[in-house]
Parts: structure tokens; C-alpha cells; sequence
């Protein structure tokens, strides 16, 4: 675009190289080396079994998509929350592999590891299209696609939920750059159907809406610096970045940017804002359903919010460090509670502050705080604010915000190269070494899951006070017949967290096995203190009468057995045909006051 008198040049000089010339074919060849990559690197999983958390929740022990994929399947997946969420097209995915595989978990590896492979794809065809860089594109993609950290969203069944809802997540970024250079009514609709089919999948993406304000600054500079011409800001970001001076090496890695010439309508903030209101009333909805959802399944908030703000500080900087030296990776983290000392919390938001302010000041190269920002808005849903189970932090959650810190540091090394006119071979040599050290990494977690006692053996071992892991190789080695090896483990748990329920449950049914029947009964009596809802103390309470009866004692037993119907009951079947009961409730709710109902 020629105005006011300014004519910039943009200039992409043909290459007979193919590593630097732009073409279907590169792209073509470039995602399927992402996805033999992915693949190769992954395949061992297709042997793997299911894991005791959450795949026996989700899948093998779920009766309500034990009939498979069935119109009434589909008709609760999308009326019920369950486990914690409403995410009807995970539920519907489930039900799906039980239709044509039943309980054969190597399918559903497959299809995992195929999901993860098909986002390294998207993710590089997006960023390729909205920034039109293809070697830095597709280094942010191989990153994504053999980080170690995104091992446990990969070869864990239950995260199938992940891998949709980041596809999504992924198409609808890219059904925005298609909309925002062309704004239109139907343009929008596809993108925000996109969005809310990711969130269908799992909430984890609700920040979405904010992201894309980011995207709206880079790459596709829909706002231009005001310092520059009216007509410049009008025009395509690639215009820009050559009218600022942008410089740009040749080659896989420092490519030179390229451009299909299409304009993008630049505009304020303010409409900006007033255009993501659609999607913020979607990400409303969302969060009121996953609230509901949390509610009928008992979730409930073991911390006080001062100690979720702490945990939360401090994970932000043990994300990053994991980032670029990921060790001692572990399926659950346990929780900081009340242990974090204010140096700890202090020097977490003195290095986060410092991040922030280094990347605004950054102009020139945007990409730095808005790579910077997604990495913090995207972890927020998962950062621990609003506290799901009692993990610190968990690896899966990283999955699409370390997208972020990707992009700061593949664009920032390329640009920072470029400026100092390294050799071309310098990049592309760095970043082979770089996968190749992480795929090396990654190949090694993958074998932790090989098995359930080997994957809770993994996590006691490189984490410290982990009473959960320990609980669970406890529960673990119960299923493989090996009780007497169990209880040691169920020991460390308890010594670590002496009240938790599960934990003294398991405890005194090793007890019971053992013929130690009252202390049996000191343990299963402190475990129906701290029970967390009516079907744990109805099994506590059916076992403590049959230790009674053994022990001679029937009036006891009982007893026992009275305080079982004593338990409040349900006053709705959330599993169950929940809105009949709405009407009644609202009835009686405006008749005789608030009526409290348990779930």
C-alpha cells in the first residue's frame, strides 16, 4: 500500500535452496517430519496399560458410558457433570473407544499420541500463517511436541481431554487470523464455535478470549505503534515490520518472513474489547458449569486463598524451571500447605515482576510479552487459585501455556542471531541439539509409564513428603497381590498425613486382613471423623460392623449399622433425571426458605 507518500519495499528473494525457499511442499514435508517425530518418540505407550487415576473413573469403571457411544450416552455426556467437570465431548471420545475397542487400552494410547502429533502440526501451521516465519514456526512446534513435561498429557488416557481441548484451542487461533483479516459475522461464528467445542472438551483454554487480545497485538498487529503513519498502521504487519527495520537471516531456523500480501484491518482497543464480549459471556457460561460441576461431585477447597496465592507465586518460577531444565519430573506434586517461607514467595514475584518488565520494555520485538503473558494467562485456570484435588502443581497443566515461552525464546534467539550475523549453520545446529537433548529426556520419562507401581515408584522417589504418591504405589501394589510391600508405603503416607481419610481406610483394612481387628477399629474409627462424603463413611461404617460381629460385639455392629441410615440422603440424584427436581426446590426454596441440598 502506497499512501501519503511512503512506500515501503517488501522484498522475499527466491531461493533455489529448499530449506529457504517458502513453499507447500516445505510446509508438506516440515509437519510430516513433526509427526514421524512425535510418533517415533511416543510409540512405545501403544503397550502401556490403564492408570489407576482417573482412567478407572474415567473409562474402565464409568457406568454411564459402559454402553458405549449410544444416543443416551451422548444425552448424559452433555446433561451431567461428573468427576469433577462438565466436558460432554471428552465423555463422548470415552464412550467411543469402549464402542469399537471395549477395554483395550492400546487404542486409546494411539489416539492420544496421534491428537499430540496433529497439535505440533496446527500449532506450527498457525503460527507459520499468522507470522509467516516457517523455521522458527516449526521449532516452537518440535519443542511443543517433544517437551518432557507434556509426557504425562500424552501417555496418561484420562488427559485425552487435553489433547481435544488444546486442538480446538489451536483451530479457533487460527479461525481468528482467517476472521481478523476479513471481519464477518459467519467468519466469527466459526471461531467462536471452535472455542466453545475446546471448552466442551476441558475448561483448561477459558482464557482463550484474552489471548487472542494478544494476538491482536502480535503477530497480527491489528493495533499498530501509533508513532507511526496512519497508513502504515493500516496496512499488513509484515509492511511494518520491514518499515521499522526489521533484519532477518536466511535458513531453517532464521528465516526471512513471508507474506501473502493480505491486508489486516487494524483498530482501537476499545473495539477490540467489544469484539472479544461474545466470547467473554461464553467463557462465563463455562465457568458457572464447571462450578456446578465441582459442586455436585463434593470438590471442595483444602486451602485458605492466602496459601493458594502463595503456591500459586511460587509455581509460576518452578514452571519456568522445569521449562529449561526439566528433572525430576513427577505425576503428583505434593502441596506446599503452610511450608512456604517469604523468601520463597518474595523471590518468585521479584523474578516474575523482573520477567514482566524486561519483556514490556522490549517494543521492538512484541513478541516477548505477549509469549511472556500467555504463559502466565493460560496457567491461571490450573495455577491452583481455585484448588483442584491437593497437587502443588502438575506437569499437564504446562501443556498449552509453555506455547508461550516457546515463542519468546525461538524468536528471541533467532532475532538475537540475526543481529549479530552469526553463521547460518549456527541455528539450525542449536536447535537439533536442543530437541535431541529434550527427546532423549522425554524417550526416559515415557518409561516411567510403563507400568502403575513404576510411575508412583517414580514420583516418591524424586519428590520429597509426597504422602499422596506413596498412598497410591500403596494402592497400587494391593491390586498386584503384594499387601505385605503395600503397607510400608501406606505407613509413610500416614506419618506424613496422619488425618487423611483414604490413607487411614487403607491402613485399617491391611489391619483387618492381618487379624488385627482392634486396631482395625482405631483406625477406621479415625477415618469416619475425617471422611470426605456419605459413600466413604458407609463403606468405613459396613466394615467396622463386620469387625464387631468378629469380634462378638452384635449390638455394636448395630450401631454401626443405624448410623449408615442415619446419613443424610441426596435430595437430588445429579446423576440422574436432576431436573425434575428444579421446580420443587424453587418451590420450596421461596416457601420455606433455603433448602440445602448434598451431593
Amino acid at each position: 500500500m502506497a499512501s501519503a507518500g511512503i512506500q515501503p519495499e517488501v522484498t522475499v528473494h527466491a531461493k533455489t535452496r529448499f530449506l529457504s525457499r517458502d513453499s507447500q511442499l516445505r510446509t508438506v514435508v516440515l509437519s510430516l517430519l513433526l509427526a514421524i517425530m512425535t510418533l517415533a518418540v511416543y510409540w512405545p505407550v501403544h503397550q502401556y496399560p490403564f492408570f489407576n487415576l482417573d482412567d478407572f473413573k474415567y473409562i474402565t469403571k464409568n457406568p454411564h458410558i459402559s454402553d458405549g457411544l449410544t444416543p443416551g450416552v451422548v444425552f448424559w455426556a452433555f446433561t451431567h457433570g461428573y468427576a469433577g467437570n462438565w466436558h460432554p465431548l471428552t465423555w463422548v471420545s470415552h464412550a467411543a473407544d469402549i464402542q469399537f475397542f471395549r477395554y483395550d487400552p492400546a487404542p486409546p494410547h494411539d489416539e492420544n499420541v496421534v491428537l499430540h502429533a496433529l497439535n505440533a502440526i496446527l500449532l506450527f501451521w498457525v503460527l507459520k500463517r499468522a507470522t509467516g516465519y516457517a523455521g522458527r514456526s516449526f521449532l516452537v512446534a518440535a519443542l511443543f511436541a517433544l517437551h518432557p513435561l507434556n509426557v504425562e498429557s500424552v501417555a496418561w488416557i484420562a488427559e485425552r481431554k487435553t489433547m481435544l481441548s488444546t486442538m480446538f484451542c489451536l483451530l479457533a487461533l487460527a479461525a481468528y487470523r482467517w476472521y481478523a483479516s476479513k471481519p464477518a459475522l459467519l467468519r466469527y461464528v466459526v471461531m467462536a464455535g471452535l472455542f466453545v467445542l475446546g471448552l466442551m472438551s476441558k475448561p483448561q483454554i477459558i482464557m482463550l478470549p484474552l489471548v487472542l487480545l494478544l494476538w491482536d497485538y502480535w503477530p497480527l498487529e491489528r493495533i499498530a505503534p501509533r508513532s507511526l503513519p496512519f497508513a502504515l498502521r493500516q496496512n499488513g504487519s509484515a509492511e511494518i515490520s520491514v518499515a521499522q527495520g526489521a533484519k532477518s537471516d536466511d535458513g531453517l531456523f532464521g528465516d526471512k518472513r513471508m507474506t501473502n500480501g493480505e491486508e489486516r484491518p487494524s483498530g482501537e482497543w476499545r473495539w477490540l474489547l467489544i469484539e472479544k464480549i461474545p466470547l467473554f459471556v461464553i467463557c462465563i457460561a463455562d465457568a458457572g458449569l464447571t462450578v456446578i460441576a465441582q459442586h455436585v461431585a463434593g470438590e471442595k477447597q483444602p486451602y485458605t486463598l492466602w496459601i493458594r496465592i502463595e503456591n500459586a507465586l511460587v509455581s509460576y518460577t518452578r514452571y519456568i524451571r522445569k521449562a529449561f531444565w526439566p528433572t525430576n519430573l513427577a505425576l503428583y506434586y505434593p502441596h506446599p500447605g503452610k511450608d512456604l517461607h517469604w523468601w520463597q514467595v518474595g523471590t518468585s514475584i521479584l523474578v516474575l515482576t523482573l520477567i514482566t518488565l524486561l519483556a514490556a520494555r522490549a517494543r521492538r520485538h512484541r513478541y516477548y510479552i505477549v509469549g511472556w503473558l500467555w504463559f502466565l494467562i493460560m496457567l491461571v485456570p490450573c495455577i491452583g487459585l481455585v484448588q483442584a484435588d491437593v497437587q502443588g502443581m502438575a506437569d499437564r497443566y504446562a501443556y498449552v501455556s509453555f506455547i508461550g515461552l516457546f515463542l519468546m525464546v525461538c524468536w528471541g534467539v533467532a532475532d538475537w542471531a540475526g543481529e549479530r550475523h552469526l553463521p547460518k549453520a549456527v541455528l539450525p545446529a542449536l536447535g537439533a541439539a536442543a530437541l535431541l537433548a529434550l527427546t532423549l529426556v522425554t524417550r526416559q520419562q515415557i518409561g516411567y509409564w510403563h507400568d502403575n507401581v513404576t510411575v508412583w515408584a517414580h514420583s516418591t522417589e524424586v519428590t520429597t513428603d509426597n504422602w499422596k504418591a506413596e498412598y497410591f504405589l500403596g494402592v497400587t501394589l494391593v491390586e498386584a497381590g503384594r499387601p505385605h510391600e503395600a503397607i510400608v508405603h501406606f505407613k509413610r503416607a500416614e506419618a506424613i498425613e496422619p488425618e487423611d481419610p483414604f490413607v487411614n481406610v487403607s491402613v485399617a483394612a491391611y489391619e483387618h486382613f492381618s487379624g488385627n481387628l482392634q486396631l482395625a477399629l482405631d483406625y477406621y474409627t479415625k477415618a469416619l471423623g475425617e471422611s470426605w462424603n456419605d459413600e466413604q463413611s458407609t463403606k468405613i461404617l459396613k466394615n467396622m460392623a463386620a469387625i464387631y460381629r468378629d469380634l462378638g460385639e452384635p449390638a455394636k455392629a448395630d450401631a454401626c449399622l443405624a448410623k449408615i441410615q442415619a446419613l443424610p440422603k441426596p435430595a437430588v440424584d445429579w446423576q440422574g433425571a436432576w431436573w425434575e427436581h428444579l421446580i420443587p426446590m424453587i418451590k420450596q426454596y421461596f416457601h420455606s426458605g433455603s433448602t440445602k441440598t448434598q451431593s
